[in-house]
């Protein structure tokens, strides 16, 4: 296949460049958003304005956790590279994640099952083991409906377990900041409205730590395995296990107190939990970007022929970490190789919006490719 022919097949495959509505009358999947939305900002009137005994703690955990959601932004708008999803739709995400799954699914059905788990178990039973073999299920489940929703809204956008990986990684952040933000204003109930303001410091040290291997990583890993299976790389034994990993990680996350025993392993497990999270995120997005690799390789390959992009930067540009480590020795600076690497993405990017033909915009993006090399 010759490179312009490559180059037409990863725009059309990868469906890069094609804008994001939102409104969409005529489509199911929008209602069905808009219910839960609708629905789940209900349940958040409902929950909050019954008093405002505890309005310090709740406009303390809006601010704290408004500030605590900056760095995460930041790191995945890093993370959503390659052929990256536009903002509106990211934000879509974030919306579901905050507002519908866990107000108007999760609540309701953490609800009902944690009284089931306590009528068939007993109380011990449920204090130990009910929270994980809960949460796993309706709170994966309901994030991941909204990627559902998302690939109806927007199927020529969504197609690769990267896209679910960054779509859920933004699922589940929503999800964290609305459920730590109802943590702090729980906390506030159970100690009666005394000290609200220290009460949210509390909870907002604690649950700010533990974020780093909660909801944004098990939506990130689930959202992916389920594009495996839904997706165009189908890899259905990838996708289970990558889902099945995610629950697993949950439950192990929610009941660590029966894991442990409290015993001396109740100490360490948090850490062995939290580094085996880790190694498996960055294997299942290192997995995941393959095929988005791919198609910035081919995106880009006709301007290597031109001479536009070097090899070193195409490999930088469309490569893993240690790729863009060497590209920045290579040019001996950090600044200047971030600064090529944004351009060469940013041609890649016009590239594709202008459907492989030659813009203005284009010619641009070009010229500042080469302003820059």
């Amino acid at each position: 296949m010759s490179g312009k022919a490559a180059q037409l097949t990863a725009i059309e495959e990868s469906g890069w460049g094609t804008p994001f509505r939102f409104l969409q009358r005529h489509n199911l999947a929008f209602w069905v958003y808009l219910l839960g939305l609708g629905g789940g900002a209900l349940t958040i009137v409902r929950y909050f304005g019954s008093t405002g005994y505890y309005t310090p703690a709740l406009a303390g955990g809006i601010l704290l956790f408004g500030l605590y959601l900056v760095p995460w932004l930041m790191l995945l708008r890093q993370q959503n590279r390659y052929t990256s999803q536009p903002a509106g739709l990211l934000a879509a995400g974030f919306a579901w994640g905050g507002v519908a799954a866990p107000f108007w699914i999760a609540l309701p059905a953490n609800t009902a099952l944690l009284e089931i788990w306590s009528k068939l178990g007993g109380t011990a039973f449920a204090g130990n083991w009910a929270a994980g073999l809960t949460a796993p299920i309706t709170e994966e489940w309901g994030k991941a409906l909204g990627l559902v929703l998302l690939i109806g809204l927007a199927p020529q956008l969504i197609r690769s377990a990267y896209d679910g990986f960054i779509i859920g990684a933004f699922i589940g952040l929503g999800f964290q900041v609305f459920e730590d933000v109802l943590y702090v204003y729980n906390g506030a109930a159970q100690s009666f409205g005394a000290d609200q303001f220290t009460t949210s410091l509390q909870v907002f040290a604690a649950r700010g730590a533990s974020g780093i291997v909660s909801h944004a990583l098990f939506s990130a890993i689930f959202c992916a395995g389920l594009m495996w299976i839904l997706g165009r790389e189908r890899r259905v034994a990838l996708g289970v296990s990558s889902m099945l990993a995610a629950m697993v990680f949950h439950f192990a996350w929610d009941d660590m107190g029966g894991i442990g025993g409290g015993g001396p392993l109740a100490v360490a497990l948090p850490f062995v939990i939290a580094v085996i999270e880790l190694v498996t995120l960055f294997a299942v997005l290192r997995r995941a970007a393959r095929v988005e690799r791919g198609w910035i390789r081919d995106l880009l390959g006709p301007e290597v022929d031109a001479g536009v992009i070097d090899t070193a930067l195409f490999d930088a540009v469309s490569g893993l970490r240690k790729d863009r480590q060497a590209y920045r020795k290579h040019v001996r600076g950090r600044g200047r190789a971030r600064h090529r690497v944004e351009a060469a993405g940013d041609l890649a990017r016009e590239i594709a919006r202008a459907g492989g033909r030659e813009t203005h915009r284009v010619a641009h993006a070009r010229d500042e490719v080469a302003r820059l090399g």
